[in-house]
């Protein structure tokens, strides 16, 4: 009974660790697209080229923070990986067919706009 909650507790934090993980994901694509649509906007020649420079510079603060949270999480599985390993009954059990991210200084995270 006791590893069977405690099977199903980390079935449900690993489950919700990839979820998070892709939820940046998408959200990153979804500010790629949205620069895009605002470069594109201001190509317009009514619209000028320094009419989206405020936006463009937001946006990319934007972009950067999600990418540093996206290496925190990065971490944070790394972390829960390597508490598994204290929990009796878990050391053994792995859920999904990735492996978890390399330990901090290795996660290779890079932006290019």
């Amino acid at each position: 009974m006791r590893k069977q909650m405690i099977e199903n507790a980390a079935f449900e934090i690993a489950t919700q660790c990839r979820t998070v993980e892709d939820s940046i994901d998408a959200a990153l694509t979804e500010l790629s697209e949205l620069q895009d649509r605002i470069l594109r906007m201001s190509a317009i020649p009514t619209v000028g080229f320094a009419t989206a420079q405020e936006p463009v510079t937001k946006l990319a603060g934007a972009v950067q923070a999600l990418v540093s949270a996206r290496g925190s999480m990065a971490d944070c599985h790394a972390a829960l990986a390597q508490a598994r390993g204290k929990v009796p009954g878990l050391r053994t059990v792995a859920f999904g067919d990735n492996e978890c991210p390399p330990p901090k200084g290795q996660v290779d995270l890079r932006i290019v706009a």
